[in-house]
């Protein structure tokens, strides 16, 4: 059982059944058990031709299958990489299972190197075994299938922020800050000891205000009400309006602009479109900072300065975040719906299973 979105049309979904395939050499059967559903996958289907997230893993053609990232047991194995009743973490479909290329391995982890996805950066073919996983913890799976992947993003971007000075920026406005994505940038922000100004709805004032961990929130209408001081805009949103407000607002003072997500994916153009003030929106693609890291100080270092940070911030997202178990194809579509929307409760933290049983 497979869930599939039609790339044209985000909001049209349908459950399919995909046939039983005999593995070839190297192949590896995985059962997938609970993941984690989020804005981040809507921002997935958004970029899905951008960014080639459709092609992780192939439909049929009009249609697209959005990643999330969960866990997954082997069930069936011709690849000597792989046992059966290893527990894997890493990139999967909205499905009941995977099959897998396990061509490569070490004790960390195995890399699927199926053809369709040679030429897709690494950092989303590896699946990590629990077992031998620093991070991992039986009791904190919840924890890990929603946040980890999210905060490993904020923590590259403020990453990036901070390894160019933050572009001579003395803050940086951070919008749908009551993303998850946004928090952890946030928080990150904080233990460099950076100003971090927060962007979000009306609605969404009051949670924001009490994370406690921006220095300022101001509500989308007040964007004018910002500091004009230089400031650097991770924008998570992708909500044009706001984009042009905020270049407007800042101008000169805007050193630096970088366009994240798309939680707000059906409000792309801006009213009266005109041509932004201030540089140019730059995209943030992580693997291109994992490859940066990784080459300043090897995949040793970026691991253990990835895994201090997730610590310190699963320890305090413990105190806010409420999980909320989702069970069935039904379900678990109805959830993504709500998240199109982009109106979902932002203490919330879906974690879906297909199976019912």
């Amino acid at each position: 059982m497979i869930i599939e979105v039609a790339r044209a049309e985000l909001d049209d979904v349908r459950v399919v059944e995909d046939p039983v395939v005999d593995l070839a050499e190297n192949g590896a059967r995985l059962r997938i058990d609970h993941f984690g559903l989020s804005s981040n996958n809507v921002t997935y289907g958004v970029y899905g031709d951008a960014m080639a997230y459709w092609a992780f893993f192939p439909a049929e053609d009009g249609w697209g299958r959005i990643p999330v990232w969960g866990f997954a047991d082997v069930v069936e194995t011709r690849s000597p990489h792989l046992a059966v009743g290893e527990r894997l973490f890493g990139y999967y479909p909205m499905a009941t299972e995977l099959v897998i290329t396990a061509g490569s391995g070490n004790d960390q982890a195995v890399v699927d190197t199926a053809p369709h996805r040679a030429a897709m950066a690494k950092a989303y073919s590896r699946y990590t075994r629990c077992a031998s996983d620093p991070l991992y913890r039986a009791e904190r799976e919840r924890e890990q299938l929603l946040l980890y992947p999210l905060f490993m993003t904020s923590f590259l971007i403020d990453d990036l922020l901070g390894d160019a000075g933050d572009f001579g920026a003395e803050q940086v406005v951070v919008s749908s800050a009551s993303s998850k994505t946004a928090i952890g940038v946030a928080h990150c922000g904080r233990r460099r000891g950076v100003r971090t100004v927060g962007l979000t709805s009306a609605a969404n004032l009051g949670f924001v205000e009490g994370l406690g961990v921006y220095d300022e929130v101001r509500a989308y209408e007040d964007v004018d009400a910002l500091t004009p001081v230089p400031s650097a805009f991770v924008d998570i949103a992708g909500n044009a309006d706001v984009r042009l407000a905020v270049h407007r607002h800042l101008g000169d003072g805007l050193r630096y602009s970088m366009t994240v997500g798309n939680t707000h994916w059906d409000h792309e153009t801006a009213v009266g479109a005109e041509p932004l003030p201030g540089p140019g929106p730059e995209f943030f693609f992580a693997p291109g900072q994992i490859a940066k890291r990784n080459e300043d100080w090897g995949r040793g270092e970026l691991d253990r300065r990835i895994a201090e940070a997730w610590h310190d911030y699963a320890a305090w997202a413990a105190g806010w975040i409420e999980f909320r178990d989702v069970r069935g194809a039904d379900a678990v579509t109805a959830v993504y719906r709500e998240l199109l929307t982009g109106r979902p409760d932002p203490r919330a933290g879906f974690i879906c299973l297909l199976s019912e049983t």
